[in-house]
């Protein structure tokens, strides 16, 4: 089976394309053929060596696939081979072939094509727990989302949407923002037009957001600290920008507001049956054409240095793809 692996401390274009043999699931474990996965901006972290999770070289990158089972371990009775799931690893994803641990495996609509379904696992799980489990999000609420033509973004947008919130997005151009408008926001707000805090609070009435979710980081969280609303949560999904900011404690105190880190990857382990639920909501709402996952571009596996660089161009709106 063919893999694209990060043999040293990597930047996108060293990435290489191999032939390893085809892996056997152990005990508890399911092999999946691999047909789509989707890229994340943790992504380029990992080859770099420079995220949360350090695997020793070399390794495949990626987070999430969709594919069809194709042989089943010891003990695995909740699929048998021939079934089309998606799946999240811990890393390992730009391969052939896949094991995972069957628990990790989710099945997804008929109706849905791999592309489509490789795109749900990381971006609208990491949304729908930072927005409804950790920032409990109530229907009428407002919500700020930043990056909001973005992979994670854009499906934030959608999700607050289903649950019944309003929602303000940011992006970085007119066509962005009405990507992300076409997505679900009520209003968007161009991040080059200049600072967004006085327009968050001119659109609240004063008030502020109620719940921010902020992949950004930098800056954008400085002023998202001077727009939430009394009582806000606001949503630490990741630093895009490359600045991990400092919280000044008296302002969580006076506002009675609340920073919130959403580690998706730590919740999909430590609470496996609460996110088979959340990919149950998820999906009814596909079915009920409330979520629209935008592929901005897909790319064959061995353009996968490529893909990366597409990625951190920010030039593609939604997520992009690999496919086998």
């Amino acid at each position: 089976m063919r893999a694209v692996v990060a043999e040293r401390a990597s930047e996108p274009e060293d990435l290489k394309l191999v032939d390893l043999p085809s892996p056997e699931p152990g005990p508890g474990e399911i092999r999946i053929d691999v047909k789509a996965t989707a890229l994340n901006f943790a992504d380029t972290l990992i080859i770099a060596h420079k995220y949360q999770l350090r695997p020793e070289f070399p390794f495949s990158p990626g987070f999430e696939v969709a594919g069809l089972v194709s042989a089943v371990g010891a003990g695995v009775t909740d699929f048998k081979v021939g079934e089309r799931v998606i799946a999240t690893m811990d890393y390992g994803a730009y391969r052939e072939q896949v094991i995972v641990e069957a628990f990790l495996a989710h099945p997804f609509p008929e109706a849905m094509d791999f592309v489509t379904a490789a795109s749900f696992p990381v971006a609208y799980g990491t949304s729908y727990v930072g927005l409804l489990r950790r920032g409990a999000l109530k229907a009428g609420e407002t919500v700020l989302v930043h990056g909001a033509a973005g992979g994670v973004g854009l499906t934030a947008v959608e999700i607050a949407k289903a649950a019944g919130a309003r929602v303000i997005a940011t992006a970085g151009s007119d066509e962005k923002c009405a990507i992300a408008e076409a997505h679900g926001a009520d209003e968007t707000i161009n991040y080059a037009d200049g600072p967004f805090r006085d327009r968050v609070k001119e659109l609240t009435g004063g008030d502020g957001a109620d719940v921010i979710y902020d992949p950004v980081g930098g800056d954008v969280f400085d002023q998202s600290l001077r727009c939430i609303a009394w009582g806000g949560r606001l949503l630490i999904i990741g630093f895009a920008a490359g600045r991990i900011p400092e919280i000044p404690a008296n302002l969580l105190l006076v506002k009675s507001i609340a920073a919130i880190g959403v580690f998706w990857s730590s919740h999909r382990r430590r609470e496996p049956e609460a996110l088979r639920e959340d990919y149950r909501q998820l999906f009814d709402w596909w079915n009920e054409g409330k979520l629209s996952p935008l592929i901005g571009a897909d790319f064959p596996l061995e353009q996968a240095g490529e893909a990366m660089r597409a990625l951190l161009s920010r030039k593609v709106p939604g997520k992009i793809v690999l496919t086998t």
